[in-house]
């Protein structure tokens, strides 16, 4: 946990950056000293952002018999698990920010998968070669031992209010009675291909007519009502152990390629509760779960922004485009090269944001011809060049309780509809396949996200809570994207902490991400003269590859009549509703 005394030693060193940033107008200039400012009233919901209406009715109910945020954030995720299937489920991970309102402290949340204990570094190789990316996500080999489940019921042990047996009602009857199928989901199930060309999809998804559901349908999904009623009655054992967790195995096992998953692996899976981690940044305090999570990437990213006033100039600055670009090729070379498992590999989080070094990286970065390099942070090891692919399937939302307790969680199963294979109602994780398929480098240097039994792939998810100097929140967000997420969040950072956006218009903003040595984008939201600008100055824009943004969050802010209340986001790139 980041207590308040961790934060006030934190908050006094960014006050004087501060002060010094401001003398050179890198920042605006805070308030003197002689002046007395009235201090906002604390956030209160309740509030949910998620990525489908009928999970944000499900916590809006929690919320609403007095449950906290936690309660509500079992209650999402159950429902998203039925009604987006592509994204999370109950046969995923996540990873979740909290915070506490009364104690001041945050808390993160490690529900990432793990690898089997018999997994070897070449997990995905067959005949002394890596296999094909499509048929190593389509193995059984594919799937680690889900944490979702597990991570919320720590969760829910520390800051739950309601009978954990009360909080999956919604899931239960939607899975029971059906659930009108979503233009996204039915986007996706439409596929026979990958993943919606499984035995498991062609089953769930196609109709007695030998159709593929469409949006509108009704979709029921008894297996799934049965196993949330097993999770309500068992509590989160219940998907480890028994039934379920037989139901697991058995997909993992069937062929092609089955996997080495045994009930072992699914018995002694851990949650892990770890402390925050977190920098300032201007006037605020930026908080995200340290790795194997990439948070440490964002928070890079904003220690070099602070460096570079041309970011401030807003969304119509050329410069301010570039410069964001920029600094995301150098924050990408840094990740891949050192973020990894730290129960496994040495990361140099501290590192990687010392203040030399993060202002060294900032100055490479605006030099930029091409892909960066990684660089060496202080107490970083060379590790071998990453082999990591990270496709589509996660989500983000975010839940503040009466009581003004926060979640900001990101989830996933990886690939759309994980491994295409199900248990019990639900899609199986392709999490493994998050883990570089190249152990080693050509000169014998290891990865620092090589396979290794027990390990957690890295994750580029990377939920953030934002805090003011006095330890008062302001705000969360976070969004899924694959390897893009952290360009989706410190787009929407940026745009909401220094160009003062709305949260709706700063996930609205175009999306560019610079990892290597070109640009993808969203290149129908950028204006045709932004689009020739950046083009002029080497940023040559293309149809970003990666998972769209699904960005959800929520910044509590006074309004033009002077009241303090929510400024919601849902990314209309997804199907997401905001309600309070």
């Amino acid at each position: 946990m980041t207590s308040r005394f961790a934060r006030r030693a934190l908050i006094t060193l960014a006050s004087a950056a501060l002060m010094a940033a401001s003398a050179c107008g890198a920042v605006p200039t805070a308030p003197p000293a002689t002046q007395v400012l009235p201090s906002p009233p604390p956030a209160r919901g309740p509030f949910v952002s998620a990525a489908s209406p009928l999970a944000v009715e499900a916590g809006m109910k929690v919320l609403r018999e007095g449950g906290s945020a936690v309660d509500a954030a079992v209650a999402v995720q159950a429902v998203l698990g039925l009604v987006e299937p592509q994204s999370s489920g109950l046969g995923g991970g996540a990873f979740m920010m909290h915070y506490d309102a009364e104690t001041g402290d945050i808390t993160s949340f490690d529900g990432r998968e793990t690898a089997p204990a018999a997994a070897t570094p070449e997990l995905f190789y067959e005949n002394g070669r890596p296999l094909g990316f499509r048929d190593a996500v389509l193995s059984g080999r594919s799937t680690g031992v889900p944490g979702a489940v597990a991570m919320l019921g720590l969760a829910h042990q520390k800051h739950g209010r309601l009978a954990w047996s009360a909080l999956f009602g919604d899931a239960e009857r939607l899975a029971r009675d059906g659930f009108v199928v979503s233009p996204r989901l039915a986007g996706f199930a439409a596929s026979r291909t990958g993943q919606g060309g499984t035995e498991w999809a062609e089953a769930y998804f196609t109709k007695p007519d030998g159709s593929r559901v469409v949006a509108g349908d009704l979709l029921k999904n008894p297996a799934y009502a049965q196993t949330v009623a097993d999770l309500a009655a068992g509590g989160p054992d219940a998907l480890y152990h028994g039934r379920i967790a037989a139901e697991i195995l058995t997909a993992v096992g069937a062929q092609p390629r089955p996997g080495s998953l045994n009930s072992e692996d699914l018995r002694t899976y851990e949650p892990k509760e770890r402390g925050a981690l977190c920098r300032p940044y201007r006037l605020y305090l930026v908080c995200v779960p340290p790795p194997p999570s990439s948070g440490v990437a964002v928070l890079q990213f904003l220690g070099m922004a602070e460096t570079v006033p041309t970011i401030l100039e807003g969304p119509d600055s050329v410069d301010a485009w570039v410069t964001f670009a920029q600094l995301q090729r150098v924050m990408y070379a840094d990740r891949d090269r050192y973020v990894g498992d730290p129960a496994f590999v040495g990361v140099p989080v501290q590192g990687m944001l010392d203040e030399g070094y993060v202002a060294e990286r900032a100055e490479l970065a605006l030099t930029l011809t091409g892909a960066a390099e990684a660089g060496r942070p202080p107490g970083g090891v060379i590790r071998g060049f990453d082999a990591t692919q990270e496709p589509s399937g996660t989500s983000h939302f975010v839940v503040v309780d009466a009581q003004g307790d926060v979640v900001s969680m990101t989830t996933t199963v990886e690939s759309v509809f994980g491994s295409g294979r199900m248990a019990a109602g639900f899609f199986l994780n392709n999490q493994l396949t998050d883990f570089s398929f190249e152990p080693l480098r050509a000169d014998g240097q290891p990865a620092a996200n090589a396979v290794a039994p027990g390990k957690r792939p890295r994750s580029s998810m990377s939920p953030v809570i934002v805090l003011d100097m006095e330890g008062r929140f302001v705000a969360a967000l976070g969004s899924p994207g694959g390897t893009s997420i952290l360009a989706y969040n410190t787009k929407a950072l940026v745009a909401v902490l220094d160009w003062g956006l709305p949260m709706q218009d700063a996930f609205d903003l175009p999306n560019l991400v610079a990892r290597g040595a070109g640009f993808g984008a969203d290149a129908e939201r950028f204006s045709p003269d932004m689009r020739a600008a950046l083009g002029e100055r080497g940023i040559v824009i293309r149809p970003n590859t990666s998972e769209n943004s699904g960005l959800h969050g929520a910044i509590w802010r006074r309004g033009e009549d002077g009241r303090w209340g929510w400024d919601g986001g849902a990314d209309d790139r997804r199907e997401g509703v905001v309600a309070y």
